[in-house]
């Protein structure tokens, strides 16, 4: 599994989507946008540095310092993570998918007909 499929935890994505609105930031400016109650510092800080050794984020480095950001988009994880669910759960089936969402979900009419027109342009 590349990096771009690889599923992060709760808290991993908690930060990239810190990191993905941000653009960059220190481990502060992280923790800063953190809802409380805040986590500690040094768990937002080894949190970063398995996201880097995971290949999602990078950094700069000012002295000591560290600022980091990310190198998968938010877009490039979605598309990885979105083609996992459909060929665990889906067959690679689109359709599959959205007939589960649909009887499953509650999808709407006017939402199927979203995804009509957004397949329709692919093509």
């Amino acid at each position: 599994m590349n990096m771009k499929t690889q599923e992060l935890t709760r808290a991993e994505l908690e930060i990239m989507q810190i990191l993905w609105q941000k653009e960059k930031g220190f481990v502060n400016d992280i923790l800063e946008s953190f809802p409380q109650p805040k986590p500690a510092y040094n768990t937002v800080s080894t949190i970063v540095r398995i996201l880097e050794k995971k290949g999602f984020v990078s950094h700069r480095a000012f002295g000591k310092s560290h600022e980091y950001y990310p190198i998968v988009s938010k877009a490039e994880y979605t598309s990885g993570l979105m083609t996992n669910v459909l060929n665990s759960f889906f067959g690679g089936s689109v359709g599959n998918m959205v007939s589960f969402l649909s009887h499953d979900k509650g999808i709407t009419v006017s939402e199927a007909d979203e995804i009509i027109k957004m397949l329709q342009k692919k093509e």
